[in-house]
């Protein structure tokens, strides 16, 4: 590796240096977009926005699934100095409406292939977008990407500067939010969020020259924020258009993968393959596996570190940016369970009245150095800040006496029966380890005599094993791991669990349904 090659952060320094380097590979088809290449289109696509009166500040809007078109509107706007919302596109029309309504993008970028929905939504919000693109294609009231593109210049625009990605809470608990942090316009390669990303990625090891898998869909902030940093230190971003754990494994061999991030439940879909199959895969130039998202159970990351050995890293951030925390292998095998220590933001573990708890007490998570704001939401920005600037996602946990933060829950899902917290991922952990569980969810439910019981809903390996037979030793199987309070009263069943490809449960469509 040469690690003097790249001295601003930003792929137009890759492209000025080593422009025939792959930026961007597709890992199904091999397709291939160079620093080169990605770079002039960024160039013309910038130019089209400047030209159309997108001015900094300004925002747009892309409705994708995972392309290698995606990072080109990504990288214009982020070197535009404009806002970014890449919006989920398994959302509904009305959805996707609202959001795109609520960020004030004039610009929607979409594809030919889900040319159905988009062009619903262009016809609701008439009045607000001023240019619609589909790449691959078009449809009437849509200009073609590469057409309108495909006459501007290559050089970079005269104004360019950072811009920064709105992205929009996944609406578990609510109807989403935007999440925005004010523009700085920094010069390109430069700022403190960039400088932050950079050494951040780099204490996995990632830099100029490595290989970037990235599994997940790119219009959640970790997978688009982890690839462009990639891209920022000369990494080759591998983009797989959906997971499926076989060929994740195969990709790593095929393309000399050396970094990935993953969520939990990809390492319990990976773990559930046939050993046979699990360890046909090369992976011996795999550098470092990294998760974050959703806690992971701890049998379940022991069981990775076992396989993969001691490159496993984990890490605790929201897209808020709310602190942020960090820890490796050996850390972690001597503090199971644990996230790790606050890498920027001190951590303070709250009741609900706002006083602070000491050590090992269970409360609400809040850290110092909160700059977000909920777009359009005072009522919700002011209630994730406190009077010191502390701010909070909502997570629960407690702090240890060396420092190390440990997540229980979500306060939102946080049961209480009997008088008793009860912390649904601590049960959910339990029951997704029995062989016969492909997902589970828990929460809870009216009960005249506790005020709430707890509810198990499970998605099993194999439909034909739903009854009342396998609710009885998943019964058994979790009173053998936890306190009886904490298991089931009832256990239901599902075909598939509403769980987001970015590895977040859907649970409080689930639970409203018991509710109603």
């Amino acid at each position: 590796m040469n690690h003097d090659v790249v001295t601003v952060s930003h792929p137009s320094a890759v492209a000025e240096h080593d422009p025939d380097r792959a930026a961007i590979v597709m890992a199904a088809t091999g397709e291939t977009v160079t620093f080169g290449a990605l770079d002039a289109r960024v160039n013309q696509l910038s130019h089209l926005m400047r030209a159309r009166g997108v001015e900094r500040g300004q925002g747009i809007a892309i409705l994708m699934e995972n392309h290698p078109r995606f990072l080109e509107v990504a990288w214009t706007a982020q070197s535009a100095g404009l806002y970014y919302t890449a919006i989920n596109r398994h959302l509904t029309v009305e959805e996707i409406t609202h959001i795109v309504r609520d960020c004030g993008a004039t610009v929607l970028v979409s594809s030919a292939q889900l040319a159905p929905v988009a062009d619903a939504v262009r016809r609701e919000v008439e009045e607000q977008i001023t240019t619609s693109l589909m790449v691959d294609g078009t449809v009437e009231g849509w200009e073609s990407y590469e057409g309108a593109t495909g006459a501007q210049p290559t050089t970079p625009i005269a104004d360019a500067c950072e811009g920064d990605f709105m992205l929009y809470s996944s609406g578990t608990t609510g109807r989403p939010k935007g999440i925005k942090r004010p523009l700085p316009y920094d010069p390109l390669g430069t700022g403190f969020g960039v400088t932050l990303g950079v050494a951040h990625v780099r204490q996995f090891g990632l830099d100029d020259g490595c290989v970037y898998l990235s599994p997940a869909p790119l219009y959640h902030s970790a997978p688009l924020g982890w690839c462009m940093i990639a891209q920022r230190v000369g990494a080759t971003v591998v983009i797989m258009e959906r997971f499926d754990p076989a060929a994740f494994l195969e990709s790593i061999g095929r393309y000399h993968v050396t970094h990935t991030q993953v969520v939990p439940t990809m390492f319990v879909r990976m773990l559930k393959l046939p050993e046979a199959e699990r360890t046909a895969y090369p992976l011996e130039g795999l550098q470092a596996v990294v998760h974050a998202a959703a806690p992971c159970p701890p049998d379940v990351k022991r069981q990775m570190i076992e396989w993969l050995g001691p490159i496993v890293f984990e890490y605790y951030s929201s897209t808020e940016g709310v602190g942020g925390t960090f820890i490796d292998s050996a850390e972690w095998l001597t503090h199971p369970g644990s996230v790790g220590r606050p890498m920027r933001g001190a951590a303070h573990v709250l009741d609900d009245d706002g006083n602070e708890l000491g050590t090992g007490e269970v409360g609400t998570l809040w850290f110092e150095g909160a700059t977000f704001e909920y777009h359009n939401d005072p009522e919700k920005t002011a209630a994730a800040k406190n009077d010191k600037g502390w701010g909070t996602v909502g997570d629960i946990g407690y702090i240890d006496e060396e420092g190390y933060v440990y997540l229980t829950d979500r306060k939102s899902f946080m049961i209480i029966s009997g008088g008793v917290n009860i912390y649904p991922q601590e049960i959910e952990n339990a029951l997704v380890l029995h062989p016969k569980v492909a997902d589970v969810a828990v929460f809870g439910v009216p009960s005249a005599e506790f005020g709430e019981d707890v509810k198990a809903v499970v998605q099993p390996a194999r439909w034909s094993d739903a009854g009342p037979e396998l609710a009885a030793e998943l019964q058994e199987f979790c009173r053998n791991r936890l306190a009886g309070f904490k298991c089931p009263r009832s256990i239901d069943f599902e075909r598939e669990l509403p769980r987001l490809e970015t590895g977040k449960l859907y649970k409080a469509s689930l639970r409203d349904r018991y509710l109603a």
